[in-house]
């Protein structure tokens, strides 16, 4: 069997937390946030966040939401087409605090990342493409 890519991660988040959500992925990192219709409509369980053509984050609401814990959940990393300082200059004009900036090794290779904290405890790493530092 050939993998070729990650279609889909599905994070938990606090029932209240679609605006939290939309503000953090959409207005701050430049998401787009879909099915939120189908979501407000009863018709799906979660919305979600395009991060490119082939890869989505589902959010679900829960009622029962629990912050990930470092003996559960670690982070989403997602490579973007910019490099590092473009990425920095981003999330600091977006408001978003960088936890931490690292080299490491990933799918594509070793490339600069900043790691930042969404509203709800997740980690997300945000790696420069290789070749784009």
């Amino acid at each position: 069997m050939d993998a070729t890519a990650i279609d889909h991660v599905n994070l938990r988040i606090p029932a209240d937390g679609l605006d939290a959500a939309v503000g953090f992925y959409r207005d701050a990192l430049g998401f787009d946030v879909e099915n939120r219709d189908l979501f407000e409509s009863g018709e799906k369980p979660f919305f979600s966040v395009r991060l490119t053509p082939a890869s989505v984050i589902h959010l679900r609401p829960a009622e029962d939401f629990e912050p990930p814990a470092e003996t559960a959940f670690d982070h989403v990393a997602i490579e973007f087409a910019h490099d590092i300082d473009e990425l920095r200059d981003h999330l600091e004009a977006a408001g978003v605090e960088i936890d931490r900036r690292l080299e490491p090794l990933g799918a594509t290779g070793v490339a600069p990342a900043v790691y930042v904290t969404d509203p709800f405890g997740y980690t997300l790493e945000l790696k420069a493409a290789p070749d784009a530092d």
